[in-house]
């Protein structure tokens, strides 16, 4: 679904297309005179479409010739610009404050946080309360967006509209977006460069990981196979006959030296005969 236009934009736009073609059709006197009205209309800051018309350039010659730099006055211009400019028609207090708002425009795209004294001067104000509800005018107009900041003493811009460009402004700002492209295809090299190593490292890690794991898995396989054998082992061990196992334990090993208590024996045995017979024969 479509996001609505804010009721103050129609109105703006449908007052730009009125004067637009009212303006087609009228001629010296009347075309100043409704020019005159643009200038103070609420809500019409831009005129470029105003001064492409074939009727209004003839204006520039003529006997209203000050009425149409007037226009450019407001097209390109800021309020400086009309005070250090001559012979041009006076304004209304409507359409000072719409030039002051232009101004804060001009400002607004140069810097972002104007201070109150370069406004002052730009805008031609005696105080900060003229200054203040002028902003506020603006802000309220939609004109810029942003933030008095009364203790630091500045505006602080968020947001401005455009304003109409000369034919000869078209070069410096096709010069100036052609660097813009080029800093930012300068920005996207590097991005993918920096990518491009990421990956890499990515797929260094990557391998240097799949290694450990399979050598983690090696050894697990071979402790398994090895404790396997182990307790295999133990229980062949276990599941002999016990009675033939005690037995091996009291068998002597082969070749081993026994004792003979015979020999003592049967020599004690000697003696005791021999003493027998030698009483017979005393």
């Amino acid at each position: 679904m479509m996001e609505e236009m804010p009721t103050d934009v129609r109105v703006t736009n449908q007052n730009q297309e009125q004067f637009l073609l009212l303006a087609k059709s009228a001629r010296g006197a009347a075309l100043a005179t409704l020019i005159y009205q643009v200038l103070e209309a609420p809500g019409v800051y831009v005129f470029g479409e105003l001064l492409e018309m074939q009727n209004v350039k003839e204006l520039a010659t003529g006997d209203h010739a000050a009425t149409f730099r007037l226009l450019t006055v407001f097209a390109y211009g800021t309020y400086g610009d009309y005070m250090e400019s001559s012979n041009l028609p006076a304004l209304s207090d409507a359409q000072k404050n719409k030039l002051r708002h232009l101004s804060v425009v001009t400002l607004a795209a140069k810097v972002k946080c104007i201070p109150y004294s370069v406004l002052l001067d730009k805008l031609h104000l005696k105080n900060v309360r003229q200054l203040e509800d002028l902003i506020i005018e603006a802000i309220y107009a939609d004109v810029v967006r942003g933030t008095l900041d009364q203790r630091n003493q500045r505006l602080e811009v968020d947001y401005s509209i455009g304003r109409d460009i000369r034919r000869e402004d078209l070069s410096a700002i096709a010069r100036t977006l052609q660097d813009w492209c080029q800093g930012c295809e300068a920005m996207l090299g590097g991005i993918e460069e920096q990518v491009s190593r990421a990956n890499q490292q990515k797929e260094q890690h990557l391998s240097v990981t799949q290694q450990i794991e399979a050598e983690v898995a090696n050894l697990k396989k071979t402790i398994k196979v090895t404790t396997a054998a182990a307790t295999a082992a133990a229980v062949a061990v276990t599941s002999q006959d016990p009675e033939q196992h005690m037995v091996e334990m009291r068998e002597p090993a082969a070749g081993t030296n026994q004792r003979q208590p015979s020999k003592k024996a049967a020599k004690g045995k000697g003696l005791r005969g021999s003493a027998k017979i030698w009483s017979k024969s005393n």
